[in-house]
Order: C-alpha cells, then structure tokens, then sequence
C-alpha cells in the first residue's frame, strides 16, 4: 500500500490530544471520530498532518500549499456553525484541485436540505413520509395535507440537534410551539414530516460508481421511560450516562426476511444516485407497522467514530475499521470531479 501524505481537516474545537489517557468516555466522546479516525491513518502508515479549522478558509489553502498532500480526510461538519455551508468548503477544495474523502459539494447540498432531498426521492418514486417546510419568519400554519402525529426538526442540521421527546407533535397548538422553537434555537427553517410508527433502521453505503450497501442496523430501546416514542433524541446522542440509562443499542435485525433486506439495499442504492452522492453515507429509515419501508434523512459523511453504525455495519460485511478508512481514502483519490477532466 502507497504511503500517502493525507491532510486531515477537523474542527479546531475537535483536535485531539496526544493521549487520551486518564479521560473518561463522555470527556472523549466530543472528539472520539477525529479520534478513531488518525488513529487508523496513522495504523495504516500514512503521513499525517492535522489542521483544526475554525471560520476562515485561508488555513486550509496555506496548508495545502505548504505540504502539498495526496488528498484531504474531511472530518468537517459545518462552517460558521451551519450545516450547509460545509458543502461550500469542500467546493474550495475542488476549486484548489485537491482530492478530498467523503461526498462531493453537489450531493452534501442535495442530502443536506432535508426538504429538497424528499422532493427529489418523490420524484423518483422513492418512499418518504409527507412534510411541510416551514420558513423562518414566517405564520405557522397546518397544510391539510398532514396527518398527525407529526415530527418536526431542522431542516438542514444533523446529529439530532434540536430533537428531543416534544419533537413529536399530536396537534396545531404543539406544532406552532415545535416550529418556533427549532426557529428560535436552532436558528433553521424547520420541517415537519408524518410520523411512522414503526421501527427505526438504517443503512449504510460506500461508493462513487460502483456501491457497496452494509448490512441494515436497527436502533432499539430497552428502557425508554413510560409515553416515550423511540427516537433519537439529542440527550440521548450526547449523553452517554442516559445512552446506557434507555438501553440504546444497534443491532443487526434477525427477524427481516432476506427478500425484504435485498429490498432495502437495492433502495439504498437507489437514494444514492439520485442524490448524487459519492464517497459514504447512512440512510435513515422507518420500516411502518404495514411493513413499508420510509427514507427519513440521507446523511453523506456521517459519523465515522470505531463504535458507530457505520463502521459497525462494516465490520458486519467483514472489513475492519482501518481498513474501511483506507478504502474511504481510496474513493477521494479516485473521484472524478469536473477538474480533473480540464
């Protein structure tokens, strides 16, 4: 295997220390991917330099020039602290012409607004749950097109922010409250989409052209207090104490027959594309109580941390994490972006 020199962008905030030793897990938690993931770089005899970034662009071009390297590991999530502008950051990478690992500037601005993503899977006859948009600054008022219970959250954040129990609606009064607050506090236009009842499912895939969909997990629930509907929460993502508290655990689903999971891999597959996504992603799904299948939120770069889905459903088709990091370097070097025709 080539030693490559491999910059790897994370934020400033999330650098790692040399050493971790003598932290506990929740301290770690913040930073466990960044974490996981030069670990594995490093495992794999790469040569690395670490770049925290923060609000300016003009670091990660300075870098580039200075160490010249094979290609970017892009850990970032955000810019400015909004979710959308990471695409704009990986649209500087391309403009520098640099390989990058991870999705393409196109497929992070069509997966990240979570309304534009359904129009598009609808068209494509992709199952979706019904949704309304809600804009910033604007009345709150129920389309009748939408039953209740309704789940409302950002329309562009990820990792569960601003989701908790509340998120989950049952009438016009608790959907104006919802509404506002994710106006209010997380400072997005908001979505609101029927909510499935039925089991919560994801899928991951790996590809640029040729796709590889990982094993379905299913995220269960041992202990969920009394009322509570399974969903992720953001309490429930961040704080590792409650995590063990509501027995959290994903877990291969043993009770779905072989036919129902082809279907849901070709689906993956399906949603890929027509997103245009390449490097990684998780799909989130609902499998309703009648037994369909609903895409919920496409997530390109999702979390990469040893311990997560991801790499769990990996390690369920048999590649070990330092060897899935690899094949996600692999995949950056390899694309093909507009550039690299000129």
């Amino acid at each position: 295997m080539k030693r490559l020199r491999v910059l790897a962008l994370m934020h400033e905030h999330l650098v790692p220390p040399a050493s971790i030793e003598g932290l506990s897990e929740q301290e770690i938690n913040p930073f466990r991917m960044e974490y996981d993931v030069l670990r594995a770089l490093r495992s794999l005899g790469h040569d690395i330099v670490e770049l925290g970034v923060g609000d300016e662009l003009m670091p990660i071009r300075r870098a580039i020039e200075e160490h010249a390297p094979d290609v970017c590991f892009n850990l970032l999530t955000h810019f400015f602290d909004v979710g959308a502008y990471h695409a704009h950051v990986v649209s500087h990478l391309e403009l520098l012409r640099v390989p990058y690992t991870g999705c393409n500037p196109r497929g992070l601005m069509l997966a990240g607004d979570k309304g534009l993503s359904k129009k598009i899977l609808s068209y494509h006859r992709i199952r979706v749950p019904k949704f309304a948009v809600f804009r910033l600054g604007r009345a709150v008022r129920t389309p009748k097109k939408l039953r209740f219970p309704l789940f409302v959250k950002s329309v562009s954040e990820e990792a569960s922010t601003g989701i908790s129990q509340a998120s989950v609606v049952r009438d016009e009064e608790a959907l104006r409250q919802r509404v506002e607050f994710v106006h209010g506090n997380v400072g997005t236009d908001a979505i609101a989409e029927e909510y499935i009842e039925g089991r919560e499912l994801n899928v991951s895939v790996l590809g640029n052209d040729r796709l590889s969909a990982f094993p379905v997990c299913e995220l269960t629930f041992d202990n969920l207090p009394d009322g509570s509907e399974p969903i992720l929460t953001s309490r429930i993502k961040w704080d590792l104490k409650y995590q063990k508290k509501v027995g959290v655990h994903s877990v291969a689903p043993t009770d779905l027959a072989a036919a129902k999971l082809e279907q849901i891999a070709r689906m993956a597959k399906r949603v890929y594309r027509a997103l245009g996504l390449t490097g990684y992603a998780r799909l989130d799904l609902r499998l309703g109580t009648d037994g369909q299948v609903f895409v919920i939120e496409v997530n390109p770069n999702p979390d990469l941390c040893e311990s997560e889905d991801f790499a769990a459903s990996a390690g369920q088709a048999g590649i070990g994490y330092d060897r899935l990091i690899q094949r996600i370097i692999n995949l950056g070097a390899r694309y093909q972006p507009a550039w690299k025709g000129r």
